[in-house]
């Protein structure tokens, strides 16, 4: 091959393999499949509620923004006023819903019988009837069950230890949860036990648990035990302020809630 044609040939190879390169790349990436879950809660998640599951799906190589999305959705007042939320939630393509408290998993497994749900803060999920039994959930729901109920009757035990000479108890239940019922019968079967009495309040928003305060004080309690629910969390920092300006014993089974008192 002559010389010209032959350094022709070269620069035409050279400008190939260039435009080749160039071509690679400015090729995309392979997208990155993202999970995506779903978060429906009875109330607002608190931050560190997110951050901590944020925190867990991390350290199992899920990152928000990068192969992760979550979905957090909650009703405007209950799932009663609000019953659409959980089905707008199963038809947004997530993957799995996480279901906080009792309420959150009954609006779930309404909606959707073929979406994964993990239940979180359920005080008896095989009474509720979302599972056939701890070792064998069976269905499409499964996830953590806590102790509300054992736990109910021990707050009475420690409240009644504090504070010396007690007779009557507030009990502050929540009617928009099914497992708050549970607590409540317990709660009160331990207070008929040690021989005491109780004065029951009901309350769910922020002007409830005002009005339910301020009962409690005039019907003179020596203490009271917050049932646990998650709109006793919601209302945390309200609760305690209110706990405080009546200067009434208040036992609870959440740390965010000492935290607002202490």
């Amino acid at each position: 091959m002559p010389d010209m044609k032959r350094r022709e040939f070269i620069t035409l190879l050279g400008g190939a393999a260039t435009w080749t390169f160039a071509a690679h790349a400015q090729e995309p990436a392979p997208a990155v499949r993202q999970a995506r879950i779903g978060i429906l809660s009875a109330s607002p998640p608190t931050p560190a509620m997110l951050n901590a599951f944020r925190e867990g799906m991390r350290e199992r190589g899920y990152t928000e923004g990068q192969n992760l999305s979550i979905d957090v959705r909650w009703p405007q007042g209950t799932f009663e006023q609000d019953p659409a939320i959980a089905a707008k939630l199963a038809r947004a393509s997530v993957e799995v819903i996480v279901a906080w408290s009792t309420p959150a998993v009954i609006a779930a497994r309404s909606a959707t019988s073929a979406i994964p749900i993990v239940m979180v803060s359920v005080g008896d999920p095989v009474g509720a009837g979302f599972i056939a039994s701890l070792a064998h959930p069976g269905g499409n729901i499964t996830g953590l069950s806590n102790i509300t109920v054992d736990l109910s009757p021990k707050l009475v035990e420690l409240l009644v230890d504090l504070v010396p000479g007690i007779r009557l108890i507030g009990v502050v239940s929540n009617a928009y949860n099914p497992n708050v019922a549970v607590q409540l019968r317990v709660t009160e079967e331990a207070i008929r036990n040690l021989g005491l009495q109780c004065q029951i309040v009901d309350a769910h928003t922020s002007e409830e648990y005002e009005r339910a305060f301020a009962r409690l004080s005039v019907e003179k309690v020596d203490g009271v035990v917050l049932l646990a629910a998650s709109s006793v969390i919601e209302h945390a920092n309200k609760i305690a302020e209110l706990a405080r300006a009546a200067r009434l014993p208040t036992a609870f089974q959440r740390r965010e809630n000492v935290e607002r008192v202490v």
